[in-house]
């Protein structure tokens, strides 16, 4: 960063460096040798961003930028730097993509060769950045092929060792087929928190028959993220990401208190306050000021919250011209809030549950299809899941095309299959 030391230094070391360069070209008669340099480096630098096939173009870089000629040109003193700096641009508009476009038309406008020179400095970085990203997303495909194929070679090497090695991988999809198959546990009716929690057209109960193989596996990968840190029964397939599924669990639980707080506050602010963007925003950023604080000290932290949010649509509603709380329904929106720190709240438990079922529409129907439906109380953080369902997709996707060999072996023991669901295990 610019204001760090290293920044100052480095701008500092650039500045005297380009102060330097313009004493020369100033000079009588004008010294071109750090210009040479300059141009040196610009030609390997517009050779590294052609294509092979590209040859055309090389030849032409090649000869007028051509490192013996142009010093002969500046012991003559007939080298001139800002012609140079014109085909230089030339080749940069044929060569940057087309977001570079306008930085380096920006440049065309510049006199100064010393300016100009600067310029072209540095929108090259950005071109040298933009191939990069371009060589990695291409290699990306094979560097992804092989690490699954390393990854689970050195399992197998395990396996071979230790025949027992799928024991609690095997007992974690057992337990995950009998999920399916049992209820979700009922939040109990509470005086007032009832009442914030709408039911949603999407939730509805899976049926579970038949037991499908994607959906025991996605039933699987979200009991990974309510499993107890002192279990030692975790599956050996996920071991490598146990930390990753544990930072999600962490994530999960924080959004879970996130949308409970906006659920309980947008009963009491009403459409006109709660609509507006602005105040959802601050009632976000007052919460997750205080969600590190939650983690050690739920009752306090959430006495804070219930403050703070609480007169901050008191004091919302009057700005807007419209009636403000009653002392009883301050009272009773602090009460609600303050009910958020307490294990079973009704609120929480359901909201947990929408934003599992969330996460297991993710790994069905991918994270932008199930943005599409989200679950009554969850559009406020809308952006924060997609994230978290990304990250969820990322990780489960990857561990399920290393171990998907795994996975359908046990699944064919573990179900009574018809030929339409063989086919469906098969393609794990």
């Amino acid at each position: 960063p610019s204001y760090s030391l290293e920044g100052k230094v480095k701008e500092t070391m650039h500045n005297a460096f380009w102060d330097h360069l313009k004493e020369q070209l100033s000079a009588t008669p004008p010294d071109f040798s750090c210009a040479l340099e300059l141009l040196k480096e610009i030609k390997e630098i517009l050779l590294s961003l052609l294509l092979p096939r590209q040859n055309r173009l090389r030849s032409e870089i090649e000869e007028v930028l051509d490192t013996e000629l142009l010093k002969q040109k500046a012991e003559r003193g007939a080298l001139n730097v800002l012609h140079l700096s014109k085909y230089i641009l030339d080749m940069m508009t044929l060569l940057c993509a087309p977001v570079r476009d306008e930085a380096v038309q920006k440049l065309e406008n510049i006199t100064d060769p010393v300016w100009l020179l600067r310029g072209i400095f540095q929108v090259l970085g950005l071109m040298k950045m933009d191939m990069v990203n371009y060589t990695i997303q291409s290699l990306q495909p094979r560097l992804q092929e092989h690490s699954i194929q390393r990854e689970r070679a050195t399992f197998q090497e395990l396996l071979n060792k230790q025949p027992s090695l799928l024991n609690h991988t095997t007992k974690w999809l057992t337990q995950a087929a009998a999920d399916l198959t049992t209820p979700l546990p009922t939040c109990p009716d509470t005086s007032d928190s009832a009442s914030v929690v709408s039911s949603s057209p999407s939730e509805v109960a899976i049926s579970p028959e038949p037991l499908s193989p994607t959906m025991v596996l996605s039933q699987g990968f979200l009991n990974l993220l309510l499993w107890d840190p002192e279990d030692e029964d975790f599956p050996e397939t996920l071991l490598a990401d146990r930390m990753r599924l544990q930072e999600l669990e962490s994530q999960l639980r924080q959004l879970t208190f996130l949308a409970s707080v906006l659920l309980v506050a947008g009963s009491f602010s009403g459409s006109v306050l709660f609509g507006s963007p602005q105040f959802v925003d601050k009632l976000k950023r007052i919460t997750k000021d205080l969600m590190e604080e939650f983690k050690s000290r739920p009752e306090e932290a959430m006495q804070t919250v219930s403050e703070q949010v609480s007169q901050e649509i008191h004091q919302g509603l009057k700005n807007m011209g419209l009636a403000a709380l009653s002392s009883e329904n301050m009272a009773s929106l602090m009460g609600q809030l303050r009910n958020i720190a307490k294990k079973e709240n009704c609120v929480c438990s359901v909201i947990d549950q929408r934003i599992r079922l969330f996460l297991k529409c993710c790994l069905v129907l991918g994270v932008q299809r199930s943005l599409l439906d989200l679950p009554g109380g969850l559009t406020v953080i809308e952006a924060e899941l997609a994230e978290l369902g990304q990250k969820f997709v990322s990780l489960t996707h990857h561990n399920q095309k290393v171990f998907g060999p795994y996975y359908t072996e046990i699944l064919k023991a573990l179900l009574p299959l018809d030929q339409a669901l063989e086919t469906e295990v098969e393609s794990l």
